[in-house]
């Protein structure tokens, strides 16, 4: 698989977003229904991350193997821990700074759908450029067959992550707002994918994975009001449920592909 290739199919794994984006547009939707969706979105956003993070400690842990049972200098697992905690804080502290910044909200007033949904996808963003270095490393070491099948892997799990970022927006979104959320959720694995063809690199893996743990706790910070001011909360737990089962079954179709 030439590298040309490559990068196509990375582009249309990120690319399957825009699948899931849709639903922004459905209007008229009654309020329970609308609550169901937004503890969907929140139950994905759980399970990414529960997954950046598992990510991004299962490098620390190999960094800590390798300095413990060979002997080895310590430096690289000190820079794994700073990187992981240094850019959770960063990813989280920036999105608390912006928003005393440029959307000059009263503490513990929810974001306007829109405001919420550009949140959303530039976590999911974040989270997906180190799904494209993913692809672009297996693909450069000449894992085509696990390049593959990351590449539908992904695409699948895009999909859901499109839905994530559409359902608090309630049929209000234009599709200006579609195209751009999508480009923010989805572009950063073409760009990953571009780059991991490149080099590879453990310290970036791990960076991009803690920016994009640190943003998602923000956004679950911004959901969870929202989802339990809801009249049905069994209804509205199950939704929970539901999402973080849909994103964590499509992720096994990644773990089959042995990445």
């Amino acid at each position: 698989m030439s590298n040309p290739q490559v990068l196509l199919l990375g582009a249309l794994a990120g690319g399957t977003i825009f699948l899931g984006l849709p639903v922004a547009r459905v209007k008229n939707m009654p309020r329970t229904l609308q609550g169901f969706l937004n503890a969907i979105a929140t139950g994905i956003l759980f399970f990414l991350l529960f997954d950046v993070l598992a990510n991004a400690t299962g490098k620390v842990d190999l960094a800590l193997a390798h300095a413990r049972h060979e002997h080895a200098f310590v430096a690289p697992f000190v820079l794994d821990v700073a990187l992981l905690l240094g850019g959770l804080a960063v990813g989280l502290l920036a999105l608390v700074a912006f928003e005393r910044r440029f959307l000059r909200r009263e503490p513990g007033v929810a974001p306007p759908g829109k405001t919420l949904g550009y949140m959303i996808a530039s976590g999911i963003g974040l989270h997906n450029f180190s799904e494209g270095l993913a692809i672009g490393q297996s693909a450069a070491t000449g894992a085509v067959q696990l390049a593959a099948l990351l590449i539908i892997g992904f695409g699948l799990h895009n999909m859901t992550e499109g839905f994530g970022i559409s359902a608090p927006l309630g049929g209000n979104a234009s599709w200006g707002f579609i195209g751009l959320a999508g480009l923010i959720g989805g572009g950063p694995t073409f760009l990953g994918t571009m780059l991991g063809i490149e080099f590879q690199s453990t310290a970036v893996f791990i960076v991009f994975l803690a920016l994009a743990a640190g943003s998602i706790i923000y956004v679950l910070s911004q959901l969870l009001p929202l989802i339990r001011r809801q009249q049905a909360q069994q209804l509205v737990m199950a939704g929970v449920v539901v999402g973080f089962s849909v994103a964590y079954i499509t992720d096994l179709v990644i773990t089959a592909a042995g990445s």
